[in-house]
Parts: C-alpha cells; structure tokens; sequence
C-alpha cells in the first residue's frame, strides 16, 4: 500500500477488524498477527487511517440503528418510572428529567435543520442570481 486510494491488503483489513474489536493497539496487532510496530506504522498510512475512519464510521452508524431501535422500550421505561408512585422520588424526578432534556434538544435541533436549510436556501437564491 505505497499511493493513496490503492485497496488494502487482507492483513491490513483484519487489522482494522482487530482494531475495532480489541481494547488496545498492543492486543489488535497480536489478533491481526502482526507486530506493533506494523500496526503503528500502517496507522500512519494516509489509506489506511481512511479506511479505519470509515470503519469506524460505520460501526458507529450500526451502533446508532440498534439505539433508534430500542428508544421506544426507553421511553416507555422513562414513562413507567415517571407514573409509579411506588418508585423513590428521586428516580420519578430523573426519569421526568431525561423526558424534558430529550425534547428539548429534539425541538432545537428542528430549529437548527430549519435555520439550516433556510440559509442553504437562500445561498441557492444568491448562488443562482449571479
């Protein structure tokens, strides 16, 4: 993997497999079978720090899916603890907390997209007009 954009080898993608699954550097290079020194090495390829990016871009994106997921079992927990009188107050309290947090930011990010697409809008109209 000597230019940019070429495809990397197979011991450089079951690296980056380690990498994502493997707490430290030290463990991922002794799972890819590799040296440490490989591993430091190939972190400093311009590709090779693409593809983990991208890696773990898309674990994250997986992470995410399974969160939106189970979000509705979440809020109705929040609801059932908030409407249980038999629940301590503090944990009514905290429940109620995270249902207000959570809307709020949900409104103010609508109001960000909005603010958003606006100003997109209008850098089309100017854009367009010249």
């Amino acid at each position: 993997m000597s230019g940019h954009g070429q495809k990397l080898s197979r011991k450089q993608e079951v690296a980056l497999a380690a990498l994502l699954l493997q707490p430290t550097i030290r463990e991922a290079a002794k799972v890819a079978a590799i040296s440490e020194a490989t591993l430091f090495r190939w972190l400093q390829l311009p590709d090779f720090q693409e593809a983990y990016r991208q890696a773990k871009r898309q674990a994250v994106g997986q992470a995410v899916t399974t969160l939106q997921r189970v979000s509705g079992e979440a809020v109705e927990t929040l609801r059932k603890v908030m409407a249980d009188e038999k629940a301590p107050a503090s944990a009514r309290v905290t429940a109620a907390r995270a249902v207000l947090e959570t809307a709020i930011k949900a409104v103010e990010l609508e109001d960000l997209v909005a603010r958003i697409e606006e100003l997109e809008r209008v850098a089309g109209q100017k854009a367009g007009g010249r």
